[in-house]
This record gives C-alpha cells, structure tokens and sequence, in this order.
C-alpha cells in the first residue's frame, strides 16, 4: 500500500512542478505544446519499443486486453443510453461525448501509473493499441460523416499506420515474438530517449491546468457529468469483473489440464523480465 501512495505521489509531484512552471510564466507560452509533441513523437514512441521488445508476447494480448475492450464497449453503450433519454445531441456532440465516457488517457496518466504505481509500463499497452488502432479511426471518420457528409476510406485505413507510438509498439511487439536480442548499444539510446517520457507527459500534464474552469456556464453540464460518472466508476467495475472473469476461467481451465505446457508460467531472467525498464 505504500508503494502504490509513493508512486502516486511523485506523479502527483512532477504534476505540480509543471502547473507552478506554467503559472510563473518561467517557460513561453508555446512550452506545452513544443513538450507535447516531442513526448508525443519522440519519447513515448521509444519507451513503448523498449518495454515491448523486452516483454513476453502472450503477456501483451491476453485479459488485460480483453477487459480494456469490454470497459470501453460498456461505457459507450451507457452514455449513448444516456444521451438518448437524458440530454439529446446531435451526432458529432453524442460522438465526443462517447469518447470522454469511454477513451481514456492511456499517454499522459495511463503510463505514469502504469510505471510508478504498478511498476510495469506494458500493462497500458493493450488498451493504448485498442484505442489508436481501432477507436480513434472510428471516431474520426464519424466526425468526418457528420461536418461533412463523407469520409475517406483511405485516411481512415492507413491513419493509424502514420502514428509513431503504433509503430513503436509494433516494432517492439515484432523483436519480443521473433526473439530478436538487440546489442546493448542498440537498446541504449531508446532507453536514454524514453526514459524522459513520463515526467514529460506529466509536466505538460500539470501546465494545463493553468486557467482552466472547471463545468462553466453553457458547456453541457449533464454530458459531462455522465461522462465522467461512466468513467470514473463504471469503467473500473466493468473491467474488473470483466479480468475477474476470464482469470476465473483460466485458473479452471489450468486446473483441468495441469500437465498442459500452456498452463505453465515461462521463466525469464531478470533482466528480460516483461515491463523492466532500465532506468
């Protein structure tokens, strides 16, 4: 328990640090942006591959994956609910709205938890792909139908192929599945680069909070409000019973079959552990 305090706290720190950066006016006002997409860019994408091309690949896609999809499916069925019987909205409102019940911030609060609370920043990866790969095309090319009236199929379809944290990722998912062993030297700099992603994300996190106001007049109120109840509680129980169930299933289907090879946990050394970031 006081691991999870300790890491919540230094999150909650660096935070801090970049709203009383921001506040003092110490950095240009573009400061946040210029931070933005380098983490964006430069830093996540080599924090991604070195912790993916460390990891065990059945460990990446398993029910971690699964009940990060069946969250997201939930939260979005409830809010369009809501939205239909509670506040009425038109098609590319009801669409952000979907998005802030069920896309969560898997970059700039998703991996600091992932590896300051739960010490292992693979853990985010499942729902980070999920949400670039399936629900961001999606949700662009409904908002493109709605202002529109069109899409193009081929911005959709090759959209996640242009972004350098997918790519990243699938770099690093392809050395883990093919055993690749990369030279020291190699890993090195990609360890140096991402290993300034999270308090990056974190500073840039906290400067936007300068002057913000929190639910102002006119902003839909009653959306955001459901939006952030589905987020905020529906979610986790969601995801929760949903791990619950798949491991409850595993662990039946392990103790059925104990002599199955796929029962057995692999071995790894430490140094090739999955989610180990050299620091």
């Amino acid at each position: 328990m006081l691991g999870v305090l300790t890491g919540f706290g230094i999150i909650g720190f660096v935070i801090l640090v970049g709203y009383v950066v921001q506040r003092a006016r110490i950095l240009p006002a573009e400061t946040p942006l210029v931070l933005n997409r380098v983490a964006f860019f430069v830093a996540m994408p080599a924090l991604l591959f070195t912790v993916l091309a460390r990891s065990h690949p059945a460990a990446i896609f398993a029910t971690p994956t699964l009940a990060s999809l069946a969250a997201i499916v939930v939260a979005a069925v409830l809010y369009l609910v809501a939205s239909r019987l509670w506040f009425r909205q038109p098609l590319a409102e009801t669409t952000v709205g979907t998005a802030a019940a069920s896309y969560v911030n898997a970059n700039n609060i998703g991996l600091p938890v992932a590896t300051y609370v739960l010490g292992n920043a693979q853990l985010v990866v499942p729902v980070l792909l999920l949400q670039l790969i399936l629900m961001a095309p999606a949700l662009l090319a409904i908002l493109d139908i709605s202002s529109r009236g069109s899409a193009s199929v081929s911005t959709i379809l090759t959209q996640p192929l242009r972004n350098p944290i997918i790519i990243a990722s699938l770099l690093g998912i392809v050395v883990a599945v093919t055993g690749l062993q990369l030279p020291d030297a190699v890993m090195a700099p990609f360890e140096l680069i991402g290993g300034a992603a999270v308090p990056m994300v974190l500073l840039v996190f906290g400067m936007s909070l300068v002057g913000q106001r929190p639910l102002p007049a006119g902003s839909g109120r009653r959306a955001i409000a459901a939006a952030s109840l589905i987020k905020l509680a529906v979610m986790p129980i969601a995801a929760f019973c949903s791990a619950s169930s798949s491991s409850g299933s595993t662990r039946s289907t392990c103790s059925g079959s104990s002599r199955s090879r796929r029962c057995r946990p692999r071995r790894t050394s430490t140094a090739t552990r999955p989610g180990t970031i050299a620091r």
